[in-house]
């Protein structure tokens, strides 16, 4: 069974020139108070093992919850010796900390054996920079801002979200799903091994930029494709002769707009109109 063990360190503290950090600790939770409360801000959280869960909701305040995950499994036997010798030492302790600055939140945990996964509450109007490597899938929803979400070894998945995205994993999918979108805001989403599902509202304008190299591209808008021939770009220099061959697929949906580039190595493209 997952559970908090240890917080190690609760930074009460304040960064140069910042206001002071608004927290307490109540059955393993972080509450931030912000500098500007009412007013947008952003969220800043890096891990290297875990997952993040980011909610918006009505409140005024950044709540953050912290699960370690004392009993997961690091490998190998419990029961397993050394040259005679039976391993008697249990590592779990957290490090977790937090400090506010001008209505950025900056949420740190040290690098420990076992993962740990955040449940992060933010009001609606807020930004995200948020990622993980290992032991961990990223969700987001109800949250309106500029969203910048990275995993490696884990799926991201955003439910009703507005504003502007750049999503990107190395092993997992990118699904996402829009009630509003920034008007002539650029977006990226892109993957290695995983399908990127997006659905935008049937308003949205934008200029597509789509590649799977082993998939398929679907969508139920009614999207201009470009139908020309791939752009060849040839170069030299120094004796050196290259020859590019550019074979996106380019189209627009409603007209066209800012561009959205949408590319995965193994997988699906989805592009879904909302209902």
């Amino acid at each position: 069974m997952n559970k908090l063990i240890f917080f190690a360190l609760l930074a009460l503290s304040t960064l140069a020139g910042g206001s002071p950090l608004a927290a307490q600790n109540k059955d393993q939770q972080l509450v931030v108070a912000l500098s500007s409360p009412g007013k947008p801000g952003t969220l800043h959280l890096k891990l290297v093992g875990g997952s993040i869960r980011v909610e918006g909701y009505g409140g005024k305040e950044v709540v953050i919850d912290v699960n370690g995950h004392a009993g997961r499994d690091r490998g190998g036997d419990s029961n397993e010796t050394s040259n005679g010798m039976r391993r008697i030492s249990k590592v779990n302790g957290l490090d977790v900390t937090a400090q506010e600055k001008a209505n950025h939140v900056y949420v740190r945990s040290q690098p420990g054996p076992q993962p740990v996964d955040f449940t992060i509450k933010v009001p609606r109007q807020f930004s995200l920079q948020i990622g993980t490597v290992n032991d961990g899938n990223i969700t987001v929803d109800n949250v309106s801002g500029e969203l910048e979400v990275s995993n490696v070894n884990g799926s991201i998945q955003l439910t009703d979200v507005a504003g502007s995205a750049v999503l990107n994993t190395v092993n997992g999918s990118v699904v996402a799903r829009f009630t509003d979108v920034t008007p002539n805001a650029p977006m990226a989403f892109s993957s290695v091994n995983g399908k990127i599902d997006v659905t935008f509202p049937a308003k949205a304008k934008t200029a597509v930029k789509l590649k799977s190299e082993h998939g398929d591209i679907y969508s139920d808008f009614d999207l201009t494709v470009d139908g020309g021939a791939p752009k060849v770009t040839r170069t030299a220099k120094d004796g050196t002769y290259r020859v590019n061959v550019d074979n996106w697929t380019y189209g627009k949906i409603n007209g066209g707009g800012a561009e959205v580039m949408m590319k995965t190595l193994n997988g699906n493209i989805y592009i879904r109109k909302a209902k």
